[in-house]
């Protein structure tokens, strides 16, 4: 019987030889690099795109959050166009309508501010009259000092005759400069929200335009069309169901806030409304901002610590149903997010973009977890992303 005799120096099965683990090491490692080097060119690109992909993303947000509105126009033969002018004409004027007395009332927030802080130093004076509290000796420290400097100057001038006194005098506020300075950011402002609505326009006025060109180029094959139309079905309405239950959070929120302060005799309670609506949009750090900001309010109308705790009490009760009971019950066919992947992307787009980064940081995150659930290879990432 013929017996096969194998080389020794060939690799056998299973034998992890040097050179194949040095070339394994070798191709993980390249892996590894370019997965970072293209990571951080996508962070300098998104920072550096910034005023092209912010209005483009809100744009965004916001059509899909109008998009049903103009269906129902649509669907009562009303043109897509024409119901797209209506819905955001609608919505400017009201926006229009509400800033003007949110206005008068954030105006008298601030006008009470410098009044409750007199308020509190003479209650201060009036407890502790025999001793100085820290304020005052720091201003008694401040005048010396002041008075010895003056002193010295005086002094100095007197003993060096030849020597041209130079008095440092504070230039005055010039209001055209002031104006001209901050002209460009204003500018650079109105021009965003200018083509953040005439995106949000065309965006509402195709309609499903591009979904169609979406699942067109994903051929050529029918299967590859059909699945294509699927996902992009199933993430328009991921997304549709979410922002649409952050609208609903959002105006729980606002309402109830607003008529809670109003018992509670609360001065500006619909603005605390308006801000408390609008923060609940940012999980976590928008309603402890809002927990912070009317309590100390409260300190200031009141001037009693009790009341300041009722007051941010009731805001606390109003944002934890709304966290814990109406949006797990509204998103319950949503896919969602985990508070670790929340809370990481929140640090991320608002280092990145800021305040309305923080605003988009929550549908970004649903959006993207919805696109990984549907892409096999991109799987994973949604897996840590979802609960």
């Amino acid at each position: 019987m013929a017996t096969t005799r194998q080389n020794p120096e060939s690799p056998q099965e299973g034998d992890d030889t040097p050179s194949t683990t040095a070339l394994i090491e070798a191709i993980n490692i390249r892996s590894m690099a370019l997965i970072v080097l293209t990571g951080i060119a996508t962070l300098y690109f998104i920072d550096w795109a910034q005023p092209v992909l912010l209005p483009l993303v809100v744009a965004v947000l916001i059509s899909y959050t109008l998009d049903p509105l103009v269906s129902t126009l649509n669907r009562l033969r009303i043109p897509r166009p024409l119901g797209a002018a209506i819905i955001l004409l609608a919505l400017i004027g009201v926006i229009a309508a509400a800033s003007v007395p949110l206005k008068q009332e954030a105006m008298a927030m601030l006008d009470k501010i410098p009044v409750a802080i007199n308020e509190f130093q003479r209650k201060e004076a009036r407890s502790s009259k025999d001793e100085e509290s820290i304020m005052e000796k720091a201003q008694t420290a401040a005048k010396e000092i002041e008075a010895t400097a003056t002193e010295g100057q005086e002094d100095s001038s007197v003993t060096q005759p030849g020597v041209t006194p130079v008095q440092v005098v504070d230039k005055p506020m010039n209001l055209q400069e002031y104006v001209i300075k901050g002209s460009p950011a204003a500018l650079v402002l109105i021009s965003q929200c200018f083509s953040v609505l005439l995106l949000v326009y065309f965006l509402l006025a195709v309609g499903s335009l591009y979904r169609r060109k979406v699942v067109k180029i994903s051929g050529p094959s029918f299967g590859r069309m059909r699945k294509a139309a699927r996902i992009m079905n199933e993430l328009h309405q991921q997304v549709r169901r979410f922002l649409f239950v952050t609208v609903i959070s959002a105006l729980f929120v606002g309402v109830v806030t607003w008529l809670a302060f109003m018992a509670l005799g609360m001065e500006q309670a619909a603005l605390w409304g308006v801000v408390a609506g609008v923060a609940s949009g940012v999980p976590y750090l928008g309603p402890f901002l809002v927990l912070i900001g009317t309590g100390v309010a409260a300190f200031i109308q009141f001037g009693e610590l009790q009341m300041a705790i009722i007051v941010a009490g009731v805001s606390l009760i109003i944002t934890s149903i709304q966290g814990n009971l109406l949006t797990p019950w509204l998103t319950s066919y949503i896919s969602s997010l985990n508070a670790v992947a929340i809370f990481i992307g929140l640090l991320f787009w608002g280092w990145l973009w800021g305040p309305i980064g923080l605003i988009v940081a929550t549908p970004i995150l649903m959006i993207t977890k919805s696109v990984c659930d549907h892409v096999v290879n991109l799987r994973p990432v949604g897996e840590l992303l979802g609960k």
